[in-house]
Formats: C-alpha cells, sequence, structure tokens
C-alpha cells in the first residue's frame, strides 16, 4: 500500500499537480503581497481562463481525435449566461455565491449548446466536423449579438459585477484544478480509455460495446461545459463584453495552443497556454515586431515539436523525468553510503 501511494505521488498526473500548485502558489504572493505588476495581474485572469478551455477542447481533439473549431462559441454562450445571473443577484447574493453559480449557470448553459452542437456532428468526422462546429460558433456568436438582453452589437454592460483581479483569481484557481482533475480522472478511468478507443479505431471500438454516439456526447457536453465556466470568470474581468470577440480566430487560437502542448497532453496544453498567452505581452516592449516574432517562434516550436529527437529530449527533460532523476538518484546516494558504511 505505501509502495502504491508513493508511485501516485511520484506520477505524472501528480507532477503536474504540483508544477500548477507551485506556479499559483508564487503568483499568489506576488499578487496578494502587492509585488506583482499591473500587467501581470491583468494577464491572470486570462491566462487561467485559457488554461481551462485549452484542457476542455483536449478532451475532444486530443482523446477523442475530432477536430472542433466552435470552443469561443461555448465561452460566450457561458459568459451570457453567467453575467446575466450576476447582473441580476449582484444585490441579492454575496460574491462568494454569485459567482460559483454563474460559473455553474454559465457552464450548464454552454453544455446544453454542446449538446445540440453534437447531435448533428455525430456521423460527422475529421474536416467535415470542423467546418460544422466552426459554422456553430459563428452561429452562436450572431445569435448573441442580436438579442437584446445581451446588449446587442454595443455588448451587455458588466460593470456593476467587474471584479479585480485579486477578487477573481481565487475562482480562476479553483476552476483551473477542478478542471485539471477531471481530465486527468476522465483519462484514467474506463470512460477515458473508451474515448480513446473510438478515436484509434471507431469500427474496432463499436464492435466491442462501446456506445460511440453516447461518448461523443459525453465529450462534447463536458468539453462546452468547462469552457462555459471559463467563459464566465472571464466576464466578470471586463466592464462590458461582445459576442464579436469570441468568434473563429479565439477558438483557432485555443486549438493551437491544444497541438502546440501536444495532442491528449494536460501538462502540455497548461504550459501552452501560459506561454502563448504571456508571450505576446512580454514582447510589447518591439510591439512593431512582436507579432512577427511571436509567429517565427511558433513555427520553430511546432517544426520542433515534429521532430523526433526533440520529443525524446524533451521526455528526457520534462518536469516529471527531472522529479524521478532527483528522487531516484538520491535514493541511490543513500544506498551508496549505506553499503560504504556497511564496508
Amino acid at each position: 500500500m505505501k509502495a502504491n501511494l508513493k508511485n501516485r505521488l511520484c506520477s505524472k498526473n501528480a507532477v503536474t499537480l504540483y508544477f500548477i500548485t507551485a506556479l499559483y502558489l508564487v503568483v499568489s504572493i506576488l499578487v496578494y503581497g502587492g509585488w506583482a505588476s499591473r500587467h501581470l495581474s491583468s494577464m491572470l485572469i486570462s491566462i487561467s481562463c485559457y488554461i481551462a478551455m485549452a484542457v476542455s477542447l483536449n478532451l475532444v481533439v486530443g482523446m477523442l481525435g475530432e477536430l472542433s473549431l466552435g470552443h469561443a462559441g461555448f465561452m460566450s454562450v457561458g459568459l451570457f449566461a453567467g453575467c446575466l445571473f450576476s447582473i441580476y443577484t449582484v444585490g441579492t447574493l454575496p460574491l462568494i455565491v454569485r459567482l460559483p453559480g454563474a460559473m455553474l449557470l454559465g457552464g450548464s448553459a454552454a453544455a446544453l449548446a454542446g449538446l445540440v452542437v453534437g447531435l448533428p456532428a455525430l456521423r460527422l468526422k475529421g474536416d467535415y466536423l470542423a467546418i460544422v462546429t466552426l459554422g456553430c460558433g459563428e452561429i452562436i456568436k450572431n445569435v448573441i449579438t442580436n438579442l437584446n438582453i445581451t446588449g446587442g452589437a454595443l455588448g451587455l454592460n458588466t460593470s456593476t459585477i467587474y471584479s479585480g483581479t485579486k477578487t477573481l483569481l481565487p475562482y480562476a484557481i479553483a476552476l483551473v484544478f477542478i478542471t485539471v482533475l477531471v481530465m486527468m480522472n476522465l483519462k484514467k478511468s474506463k470512460h477515458g480509455r473508451a474515448i480513446m478507443a473510438i478515436r484509434d479505431n471507431r469500427i474496432a471500438a463499436e464492435s466491442n460495446g462501446v456506445d460511440v454516439t453516447y461518448y461523443k456526447l459525453v465529450v462534447f457536453v463536458l468539453s462546452a461545459f468547462f469552457a462555459g465556466a471559463a467563459g464566465a470568470i472571464y466576464g466578470h474581468s471586463f466592464a462590458n463584453v461582445k459576442a464579436a470577440t469570441f468568434d473563429y480566430n479565439m477558438s483557432i487560437e485555443v486549438l493551437v495552443i491544444v497541438v502546440l502542448g501536444g495532442m491528449g497532453s494536460i501538462n502540455g496544453a497548461v504550459i501552452a497556454a501560459i506561454a502563448l498567452k504571456a508571450l505576446p505581452e512580454l514582447l510589447r516592449d518591439i510591439s512593431d515586431y512582436r507579432m512577427l516574432v511571436y509567429s517565427v517562434l511558433l513555427i520553430l516550436i511546432m517544426l520542433l515539436n515534429s521532430s523526433p529527437r526533440f520529443a525524446d529530449m524533451k521526455g528526457r527533460w520534462s518536469i516529471g523525468a527531472m522529479y524521478k532523476m532527483l528522487r531516484y538518484g538520491r535514493k541511490a546516494a543513500v544506498e551508496t553510503e549505506v553499503s560504504h558504511g556497511h564496508e
């Protein structure tokens, strides 16, 4: 039992959680200690939402093996549903109740949208599914833009529920941890194995009794739920939100994060989300050339990722590999000292 506990504590999933915990611990100290710059503080909520978006999209793209370009649409559904709930209850509910309620409502609304999109897309795959999800995302954007309750083309006024980074950070951290934990446990469960079996060979999975329709719907609904919950927090960090922001460009940006981090890799999605959202801001000093540098770096990273030699080196120098090397290296050193002592 002790050996099993040690293996769990040193597993790849555990190392990812340690990394996220350490990262947010440092960030929290900087923010609440007053040492974080205004520029850094303004990025934290956005980066956290993109982490949740990338990890949830990884379920569709990495685990199921389908290409989805409508993730920003699900985020916008959750954002407007959650923000409207928060606006109508701002005078009656405290933030500690109101914001989790907005996240749950936003996630549920997005999950319903995921179900509606998933139903007609069940028979499609590859490029055809990508086009359908892209079209659905654009339909969602245009429907929200033309609704009076969402403020129309002028956008929804969220100044009454606007909150700063210090207020929203604990909720954003909780969302990231919940999203990562759910995806990790799903990947290790029988449902996760069934989803990956559909990705590897749909016909073989069906012949072994896997209900492809059911699992595709589960993937779309679960992925959309976390995108909607992220949208609810994201909306609270602005004084005005417009549906036009959540177009196919945002969906492609999240997809780039997933591909860059590695298909099916949760820790890769987390690291890529941080890198890709922080990099353009870090290059602001060279504002005339920052997007050029950003694009060149993206191309170089993708070329490196396609190299087997780089993949092998990345595996050897990953956080988990270094942790194991330090752990087993220390153990070997202790055993050597003990053997010398006996001599």
